[in-house]
């Protein structure tokens, strides 16, 4: 072995020369001593960070899971928020839709020209179509609770039970979800012929 004078002078690195026949000394290996630790002891020592890793890959398990499930509930919260939202800002929209109609329906029975409104009312029209708002067909059909709210009554012996005779205000449905049910009217058999 080759050792540097141990004096303190602070132009001299201290080096530690090892000899090629003696081995390098491994701390982690000494630290074992293979020697005093059983086959058994190891098997047991194995065994019980197979279960700890066990134990951790279920717990990894539950959170990834958790995590999903989380994520799968905020992203449908974000989507009801704005759905409702959207639904609202329609549900306005279609208040003064219904406005110029009407304006319409009285300028056109009073014979005043309608081009400036129709013009408006086909821009309205392109707006709810490409935004996948569209008006529920009632008239002829039968009663559905879903889609449909009845407020008043007919009685009519040629029709069967709740047909729906006359629109009162035009229902929508956006993105399969009603966001206006149509205000009708609806037939009853006359009982007192039967």
């Amino acid at each position: 072995m080759f050792a540097l004078s141990t004096e303190n002078n602070s132009d001299e690195i201290p080096v530690n020369v090892v000899s090629e026949n003696e081995p390098e000394s491994n701390d982690f290996l000494e630290d074992l001593k293979p020697a005093e630790i059983s086959v058994e002891e190891l098997s047991k020592l194995l065994e019980s960070e197979k279960q700890k890793t066990s134990e951790y890959e279920e717990k990894l398990k539950h959170v990834l899971a958790d995590f999903q499930n989380l994520n799968r509930k905020t992203q449908s919260d974000i989507e009801n928020g704005v759905n409702t939202k959207v639904d609202e800002f329609v549900l306005d929209f279609l208040k003064i839709y219904d406005d110029f109609i009407r304006a319409k329906e009285v300028f056109s029975e009073n014979k005043i020209n309608t081009d400036g409104l129709d013009s408006i009312l086909k821009n309205m029209d392109s707006l709810l179509k490409k935004y996948h708002v569209v008006p529920i067909d009632a008239l002829g059909e039968i009663f559905d609770p879903n889609f449909h709210e009845a407020i008043s009554i007919i009685t009519d012996s040629d029709l069967d039970d709740n047909t729906i005779t006359k629109e009162i205000r035009k229902g929508y449905i956006s993105h399969a979800r009603v966001i206006r049910p149509t205000l009708v009217e609806i037939s009853k058999k006359d009982d007192d012929k039967i």
